[in-house]
């Protein structure tokens, strides 16, 4: 066990999943978190599962249902599309306490009041059932998600509002479904006990919203597509309760400091419309441990820490925002609606992927987590992987891809074992490899 506290604000997946890294690295853990204070739930899919059993999250892995089908209407086509795993929140938030408790973390039920910080470390003033009063740490981890306070520069994307509306209908088959409209776009859910869950995303620019009083009868004025009829069925236009929350992508130019980190959407946030939040979080969280534990350890590493960490961040929420940008793209019938319009063209023009030749690879120092710790090595790199490759199933990439840009690579291929070979050859060959 270190001698450094490390206090981490949030419970959420980022949080918890940085928690658990820290303790497996014998760091004294505290936690601090307030309950979620509205119903939602959320759909997630193999891969986010995955992630979340990887960084030791297994009660909050099982809290999922089983997979279900997603019908989607976009441009003017109905089908159905790939399948999810509903998220009940509350349950999901539980047993990500229950995960980080099983693990001997403390988890503070608590409001943070005021919190003051310098180079020596840092002082929390909380409020809540778990008591009142203060708390230090040596190290400050921010997860509480986009809302958490943000000092320095950051990046927006077009201002968006999500209306949550909630309420109990009949038990049934659990499903979801999107949903386009000409300001808008829907996300819908249906538990099995019967909560119902529909979602309304808009430009806060152009939406024309009326008082807090009147939101739910406006929502309710917007249940009646043909989808949300079949969907939910008699129970389409039950009396629902309403929350609106902001879904504004966002990014922060500063996510670390000496003696603090940024995780999760408190670091970078996208539109729901780009991917699952979760699984965002988790990218940027599993790799928390290793920086942290990097800049509390290795006073000549702490700007290469930080480098790392800062352009994971950044690279992942470009990646992301343009997966948003190409699904609103995709949506032709309202295209010169402020809603779209503001959408379909931002970050930028940048595609997703863009294509290389084996003659574009390049070898350059880059960081990398190497075991528990920041470290610098030789990476390739190429307009699609612009933060580089170290290795490749063990296989560290520089010195092949050196020796193969200087002529036939019959020999440094054959000093592998036959599956590495045949692996890295697959590799080459979709870098546009061409041996003689």
């Amino acid at each position: 066990m270190t001698s450094a506290h490390i206090l981490v604000l949030g419970a959420g997946p980022a949080g918890a999943a940085v928690a658990l890294g820290l303790n497996r690295l014998g760091y004294r853990v505290s936690v601090v978190s307030e309950w979620r204070r509205f119903e939602a739930v959320e759909g997630i899919s193999q891969r986010v599962l995955d992630g979340l059993y990887h960084a030791g999250l297994r009660r909050a892995a099982d809290s999922a249902a089983a997979p279900s089908a997603r019908e989607v209407y976009w441009n003017g086509t109905r089908q159905t599309l790939n399948t999810e795993f509903l998220l009940d929140r509350r349950a999901f938030d539980h047993a990500l306490r229950q995960d980080l408790q099983a693990a001997g973390i403390a988890v503070i039920e608590a409001k943070v009041r005021t919190l003051v910080s310098d180079t020596q470390g840092h002082q929390v003033q909380l409020d809540g059932p778990d008591g009142t009063g203060m708390i230090a740490a040596d190290f400050l981890v921010e997860a509480r998600g986009r809302l958490a306070p943000l000092s320095g520069k950051g990046l927006r994307g077009p201002e968006t509002l999500g209306l949550l509306n909630t309420w109990q209908g009949a038990p049934g088959p659990h499903g979801s479904a999107v949903e386009s409209m000409e300001d808008g776009w829907v996300w819908m859910a249906r538990l099995a006990d019967g909560r119902c869950y529909w979602q309304l995303t808009l430009d806060v620019a152009s939406a024309e919203l009326p008082g807090k009083d009147q939101l739910a009868g406006f929502c309710a004025t917007r249940r009646t597509s043909a989808l949300v009829l079949d969907f939910f069925g008699a129970h389409a236009q039950q009396k629902a309760a309403v929350h609106a929350r902001t879904s504004t992508a966002t990014l922060c130019l500063e996510t670390s400091g000496g003696n603090w980190l940024r995780v999760g959407d408190a670091a970078m946030a996208v539109d729901p419309l780009s991917g699952n939040g979760i699984f965002q979080s988790l990218s940027s969280a599993l790799q928390a441990p290793a920086v942290i534990h990097t800049l509390l350890t290795r006073p000549d590493r702490v700007q290469l820490a930080q480098r790392f960490h800062q352009r994971r961040i950044e690279h992942l929420f470009h990646r992301f925002a343009r997966i948003g940008r190409d699904f609103y793209a995709m949506e032709q019938r309202w295209a010169e609606r402020p809603f779209w319009q503001a959408r379909r063209t931002w970050p930028d023009q940048q595609p997703i992927h863009v294509a290389s030749g084996f003659e574009q690879l390049r070898v350059e120092k880059a960081p990398v987590i190497n075991g528990d710790e920041i470290d610098e090595a030789d990476v390739v790199v190429s307009p699609d992987q612009p933060l580089g490759i170290w290795h490749l199933q063990g296989v560290e990439l520089a010195p092949i891809v050196q020796a193969l840009q200087q002529g036939p690579g019959t020999d440094v291929l054959n000093t592998l074992a036959p599956e590495q070979r045949h692996m890295l050859r697959g590799w080459l060959l979709a870098q546009g490899y061409r041996p003689a």
